[in-house]
Order: structure tokens, then sequence, then C-alpha cells
């Protein structure tokens, strides 16, 4: 069945509080988008982002479409993907906050894009956008990863509107 000649309008959807309610039950990192365009850092805290491809190495990262980090990953064509390790919950609500200077105060450095690195992260990510799609009120881009690096420590981790620690299943 093609799905672009169906009319998607004809079938209702479940009530957007319900879908949050609901959604809030899957578990997920933290991390924190920052990207460099025209010489103004943008960032912002995520926690929609996902392993597309290992070959080639690819993610996606979905941003809402309201905000400057959006526009400007648009713009420079790359971003860096830094996951939050369990002690950074602070700065992950940091970046979360609109219209801040999250910069200010924070251990970055510049990584091979030209995007800030954030310091002390579990781990980064450096990419190249190669497509971007809308989805509803966001931008989903797919990036091929160009860098990658890990450090020890344990994530930060999103369940339910609540920050926490991964603890392994017994």
């Amino acid at each position: 069945m093609n799905k672009s000649n169906q009319n998607h309008d004809l079938f209702p959807l479940v009530d957007q509080e319900q879908f949050k309610q609901v959604i809030g039950h899957f578990a997920s990192g933290v991390t924190i988008i920052t990207v460099r365009n025209n010489g103004v850092d943008f960032g912002i805290t995520a926690s929609a982002v996902c392993s597309v491809s290992v070959d080639p190495p690819m993610l996606l990262v979905c941003v809402n479409k309201n905000t400057g980090t959006c526009h400007a990953i648009s713009a420079a064509e790359s971003f860096t993907v830094n996951i939050v390790n369990e002690t950074q919950k602070e700065l992950a609500l940091k970046f979360a906050r609109a219209n801040s200077d999250k910069f200010a105060g924070t251990d970055f450095s510049y990584g091979e894009l030209g995007n800030p690195v954030l310091g002390q992260s579990l781990a980064t990510l450096e990419c190249r956008v190669v497509e971007e799609v809308t989805g509803g009120t966001h931008s989903v881009f797919l990036g091929r990863v160009q860098t990658a690096y890990a450090a020890d420590g344990e994530p930060l981790v999103y369940y339910r509107g609540k920050f926490g620690k991964f603890e392994e299943a017994k």
C-alpha cells in the first residue's frame, strides 16, 4: 500500500497528554546537542537521539523547530552529541532552559567540526548532517559520525520526567 496516498487526517490520534504520559515510560539517555554557527554557540538538552547505522556510522537527533539550536544545525550542517554522565544533572538542566547563556561558566572546547564539545561528558559524537526531515514540531537530523570518544563513567538517565542513575538489573 502506498502510504502517501492515505489521508492520515481520517484516523484519530491519541490525546497529546496521554501520549506524553505513556512515552515517559521509555527510559532514555540524556544528551546535550551543541553547534556553532556564525560565531555563536548553541546547545539544547535532548533525549531523542538514536543510532541509525554502523555502516556508515550514523545517528539521528530530533530538535524542536522553534529553537535557535535547530536553525543553527540546519545552517552549519553539523552538530555534536555530548552524552551526559550521572554527575551532570545541573548541566543538563542548564541547557534545557530557553534563552539563557548556556555556555557561561561551562567547561568546553571546540571539536574537529568547530562545534562545542562539553568537558566531562561520558561520550561525544561529532556529526555532519546528511539529511534533515520534518516530523511534527521537530526537525530530525541524520548525521554521519566523523569522530567519537567515550570516557569511563555512568550515564544520566531520563525517565517519567525525572533524571536518575543507571542501575544494572539483577
